[in-house]
């Protein structure tokens, strides 16, 4: 037990020989899940491995977070695909600077903290719109375009082929870590059907059919774009989706990691370094990403606890780029297509599944939503904002049923109402409908010892309630305030009269 406890300690020394490893661990598992999603975004897959150079060595050096790793992200991508078959790959850099700017904004104004108010449903139904859009987007490459443009499916032979590689890479991938797991399944996957394709000299779509790697170093490149309040107009939406996105998906993977490791990351830090990531990306042509779920548990796995294995597997995936390309070229499109359905698969909360039965079916509503807006519209960050506002909608509604008021009249004629349950905008129109200002007596006491007054809504409810009681020449008063209570109605005396006393009796309405 104390060694396990020792493992995921972030404070011991470095150990150089686990960081090694990791690192080259980590560079090879990023490289085909970064080729994958910008050729399904109709990149340059060189534009994926530039992402998974830069998001990886920026945000390992600046991060907040050890152990965790960023690439070429499909979280990030995928919202940007529309953008891109209408504008091109210019406005995509331009779109990836822009969301890093949002990004660093959220952390240099502290507002990383806001990730903690994503309920679980959303959480779901996110992962799992997730997942059935990379699953779906790799059917597409069982497609292919001929020389006029016509997209068809792949007939006979061809599709037989790439059927019974992509089930072998499949197979591979969920079969190997039952045998060992100290080699990643999916590098071992490639590898394997790479090797039968070159063995057996089999003809299938490859890397190649798609689009040729240069293999330079990335240079600075500012987008080819009109500098113009159009333009602005055009990306800022996406940019903020993407930068929504990847501050999601990086904050949350940030959170399993602190979890996992018994140590606490910080937030704000994290979201400054995937903010700078981007914007090197945008300035350096690369697609731009977000923290990697899979990579990151592939890194903790293997052994590492510090930055530096981050720093590896960026500095090999950039030795890959400028000497491996004619190998990455060669790489069975099959091999990609099995990988990233395995990411897919392994993506989706089954377990969501299990438990829906046992969920509040609101719950339910709103993860259903939440996946459905994912798949439809492809807006990840669209799909969470509409599931965290029906979540609060939801609680709202609840709380707001929940208000009481327990009446009865002492021997002196003065009559109560002990209230229980938060007062706020949405139990106000409750809680005036329980009081009879024209029946009740001169005197009438509200006891909020059991209640809370939250928010302004909840202060302008007992104005016109003291002002309905004053016109009927009654008073009314406010008892056992809390101190942040009597604070919110002290402050609220510009706005509304109100009289507040040192004694246990406090007047909203001053006495006449």
């Amino acid at each position: 037990m104390e060694n396990s406890l020792k493992l995921f300690d972030f404070s011991q020394k470095i150990n150089f020989k686990n960081e090694l490893l990791a690192g080259f661990t980590v560079a090879m598992t990023m490289i085909p899940e970064s080729l994958s999603f910008a050729i399904l975004a109709g990149l340059s897959p060189l534009t994926g491995l530039y992402a998974a150079f830069m998001m990886g060595l920026v945000t390992a050096i600046f991060g907040g977070r050890p152990g965790m790793v960023s690439g070429g992200a499909g979280a990030t991508i995928v919202v940007l695909i529309a953008l891109i078959k209408t504008h091109g790959a210019e406005y995509l850099f331009a779109t990836v600077a822009l969301a890093g700017i949002f990004q660093m904004l959220v952390g240099v104004f502290r507002l990383g903290k806001f990730v903690r108010l994503i309920p679980q449903p959303v959480m779901y139904g996110f992962l799992n719109g997730l997942a059935v859009i990379i699953f779906m987007a790799q059917v597409e490459q069982f497609k292919i375009t001929d020389a006029n443009g016509v997209v068809s499916w792949l007939q006979s032979s061809s599709l037989y082929i790439m059927l019974g590689l992509t089930a072998l890479t499949i197979a591979i991938v969920y079969f190997f870590p039952k045998i060992t797991k100290a080699l990643p399944s999916s590098l071992i996957a490639i590898l394997i059907v790479f090797g039968v394709v070159v063995g057996f000299g089999i003809h299938t779509k490859t890397v190649a059919d798609i689009a040729r790697i240069s293999g330079n170093l990335p240079s600075f490149h500012i987008p080819e774009i009109p500098f113009s309040l159009e333009t602005l107009q055009i990306i800022f939406p996406y940019a903020l989706i993407m930068a929504g996105v990847g501050l999601i998906e990086s904050l949350l993977t940030l959170s399993m990691v602190d979890e996992i490791t018994n140590s606490k990351g910080n937030t704000n830090k994290e979201a400054v370094a995937q903010g700078l990531a981007n914007v090197t990306n945008g300035f350096f042509g690369g697609m731009g990403g977000c923290a990697m779920v899979a990579q990151t548990l592939v890194n903790l796995n293997a052994g590492s606890r510090a930055r530096l294995s981050g720093i590896i597997a960026s500095l090999t995936i950039l030795i890959i780029i400028l000497v491996g390309a004619p190998f990455i070229e060669k790489i069975p499109m099959a091999a990609l297509v099995g990988v990233m359905m395995m990411v897919a698969i392994s993506t989706f909360q089954w377990v969501s599944i299990s438990i829906i039965n046992k969920m509040p079916k609101s719950d339910i509503f709103v993860g259903i939503t939440v996946a459905l807006i994912t798949i439809i519209l492809h807006n990840l960050a669209l799909a969470v904002l509409v599931g965290v506002i029906i979540s609060a909608l939801v609680f709202a509604w609840d709380n707001a049923k929940r208000i009481r008021a327990r009446k009865y009249t002492d021997e002196n004629g003065v009559k109560y109402y002990q209230i229980s349950g938060p007062l706020f905008f949405g139990s106000v129109t409750t809680f005036i409908d329980k009081f009879d200002p024209v029946n009740d007596p001169d005197q009438v006491v509200i006891d909020f010892k059991e209640s809370r007054v939250v928010d302004m809504s909840a202060i302008d409810a007992l104005d016109k309630l003291s002002k309905k009681y004053t016109q009927q020449n009654k008073k009314l008063h406010l008892r056992h305030l809390s101190e942040d209570c009597r604070k919110m109605l002290k402050n609220a005396e510009a706005v509304i009269e109100v009289n507040i006393q040192d004694d246990p009796t406090y007047k909203v309405m001053p006495e006449k």
